[in-house]
């Protein structure tokens, strides 16, 4: 896999009617949506790599004044895995991102609670606040379903921007109704913010009420003092 095929196939997915995903929709057209290529999923290098790229994404492009800047970062494997085996292996790597991010000093972001089975939970690198979309050829949901391995990583304080800007409902309400054109549902996961952890979403994966996340964070991760606020829908 090289990485100028691979950007031309993400921007003709997210450009298409089968990607329901407005805000990244917006970033490719604002030039702000960054791709990378890091390896196999799972492995050492690759989580060096995806830290590496997201710490650079932290300082480089996240800003008060962009509001739709994300970063995919593409596996090239392993391929043709089913829904459930993937969700344990994005939840591996997680860990893994974690770990190494701990290592290197990096404390919980403030603002998200590292406990994945809370409401408040968002999932840090860099000391930043990130809601994750995992993306395979194999995804229940339509708009989630990429011919690689992927995870989005989503700024939490770009959707709170939205919120305080009156933005981010609309945005809501039309990413759903381009969902129940698509799929004919909304994916069975997505809660509003308070109601469950959106560790339930990240994977994709349908999950039920005795479901319990399989991450768990560094002893002396701590959440900051205000919770993030709102999740996007994917």
């Amino acid at each position: 896999m090289t990485a100028v095929p691979v950007r031309d196939q993400l921007a003709a997915w997210i450009e298409s009617e089968e990607f329901s995903c407005l805000g990244a929709k917006s970033a490719l057209r604002r030039e702000s949506l960054r791709q990378v290529h890091v390896g196999v999923m799972g492995t050492e290098s690759a989580t060096a790599a995806l830290h590496g790229a997201l710490t650079e994404f932290v300082s480089r492009d996240l800003n008060p004044e962009q509001n739709f800047a994300t970063i995919v970062a593409v596996f090239d494997g392993p391929s043709g895995l089913p829904e459930p085996e993937f969700h344990a292996l994005l939840w591996r790597q997680l860990t893994d991102l974690h770990a190494f991010d701990a290592d290197r000093g990096f404390a919980w972001a403030e603002g998200a609670d590292p406990n994945p089975d809370s409401p408040k939970f968002g999932f840090s690198v860099a000391g930043h606040p990130f809601f994750v979309v995992g993306l395979h050829e194999n995804a229940s949901r339509i708009t989630r379903r990429f011919p690689f391995p992927a995870m989005a990583f989503n700024s939490h304080h770009q959707f709170r921007r939205l919120v305080e800007n009156g933005v981010y409902g609309g945005l809501q309400r039309r990413i759903r109704e381009r969902e129940m054109r698509l799929q004919g549902s909304i994916n069975p996961n997505l809660a509003e913010f308070g109601e469950s952890s959106e560790a339930r979403q990240y994977s994709g994966m349908a999950t039920d009420a005795q479901w319990h996340c399989p991450f768990a964070p560094r002893d002396g991760s701590a959440a900051g003092p205000e919770p993030a606020t709102h999740r996007p829908d994917a």
